[in-house]
């Protein structure tokens, strides 16, 4: 049986365990909003942060690729699948 592929859909709400300071796991949970780039050779997560946070509601955490622990799932957003051949623009003259 093949498995789903999975991947961090914009939207899609996940809880991220990863490495805080010391022997501290950070939690934060939220909607995915995209990747950036920390610097040349890293990227990262971006969370906007949910009411769990309090008072750091709506921001944006970016968590380090190298940093994440664990993700888990808790609503999913479907894939929008791309179309193999987008439909040619025509120029009228």
């Amino acid at each position: 049986m093949k498995e789903k592929e999975i991947e961090l859909v914009p939207g899609s709400k996940y809880v991220v365990y990863s490495v805080g300071s010391e022997k501290e796991i950070m939690q934060t949970s939220g909607t995915f909003v995209g990747y950036s780039y920390i610097s040349k050779d890293e990227g990262g997560i971006c969370i906007k942060m949910d009411s769990s946070h309090g008072p750091k509601e709506g921001l944006i955490r970016i968590i380090p690729i190298g940093m994440i622990l664990a993700i888990d799932i808790i609503q999913e957003k479907k894939v929008r699948k791309k179309k193999d051949k987008e439909e040619a623009t025509h120029y009228f003259s």
